[in-house]
């Protein structure tokens, strides 16, 4: 594995809400110690308000919304032929005993769902499926092809890239495999924002079609206004995908307004 993509994964998973607001309060913790207690006290306090703030399923989803309602969901056939429904990687853990549908994790299995959708509306593309292998012998491509197999998409209509590690990659395999050809993109709402910016960024503009929306329009209810694992979950995601876009606006992929 690269240790470019390494570095990266180390970096934001130093920064993502829960171990960010723990090193606070370990921080302060410290500074207890050795007896700076005013000091101390603040990071402690910093830490846990933080923490107890973001994991509120209202408060993250509001950050959410921001991300996933930039493109919304496509519910009939374009009006042209589509060659490809390229349908990006998520995670998966490999279990022999287990069918591909249940290796897949919740944002790839929407996002396959998504891709056998989009098959359906339009009979003549091609389903591409891409994603190498990430801390699992079996690259991620190969898993959602058989997923969309046991869905009832036909042999002949699945393509994969095995090979990709991370969006850009992706990209730049899709690039060679569409070969100008007009593609629907699949992808978790989340994520594509920063997707389209990288394949336009290489050359490509195809048509968004979003999926895995986790802030949805609800009632909330007063336990909703609870600190919950939910809520975190919803922030870790602003987190990882307001991390891509700095990444990748520090490398000049995407414009700096785009991090705003």
């Amino acid at each position: 594995m690269e240790p470019v993509f390494l570095f990266k994964k180390l970096i934001s998973r130093l920064i993502f809400p829960l171990p960010l607001t723990l090193q606070m309060v370990l921080l302060g913790l410290v500074l207890l110690v050795f007896g700076k207690r005013k000091a101390g006290f603040f990071f402690v306090f910093l830490g846990a308000g933080l923490l107890g703030g973001m994991a509120v399923e209202p408060v993250a989803d509001r950050f959410l919304q921001s991300i996933e309602q930039q493109y919304q969901p496509i519910n009939e056939r374009l009006g042209h032929n589509v060659p490809y429904v390229v349908v990006l990687g998520g995670g998966h853990d490999s279990q022999d005993n287990f069918p591909p549908t249940s290796q897949l994790g919740s944002s790839s299995l929407s996002r396959v769902v998504e891709g056998v959708r989009m098959a359906g509306l339009h009979p003549e593309a091609q389903l591409i499926f891409s994603g190498g292998r990430i801390n699992d012998p079996v690259p991620h491509s190969q898993v959602a092809a058989l997923a969309a197999l046991q869905l009832g998409v036909e042999p002949h209509r699945i393509l994969t890239e095995s090979e990709a590690l991370d969006t850009e990659d992706e990209a730049r395999a899709v690039k060679e495999m569409v070969s100008g050809k007009p593609f629907i993109l699949v992808t978790s709402a989340s994520h594509m924002p920063r997707a389209m910016q990288i394949f336009r960024y290489h050359g490509m503009n195809p048509v968004p079609s979003p999926a895995d929306y986790l802030a949805r329009e609800k009632q909330y209810t007063p336990w909703s206004y609870f600190p919950s694992a939910r809520g975190l979950e919803k922030m870790e995601r602003v987190f990882y995908e307001r991390l891509g876009l700095a990444w990748a606006s520090i490398r000049g992929i995407i414009p700096a307004e785009t991090v705003d």
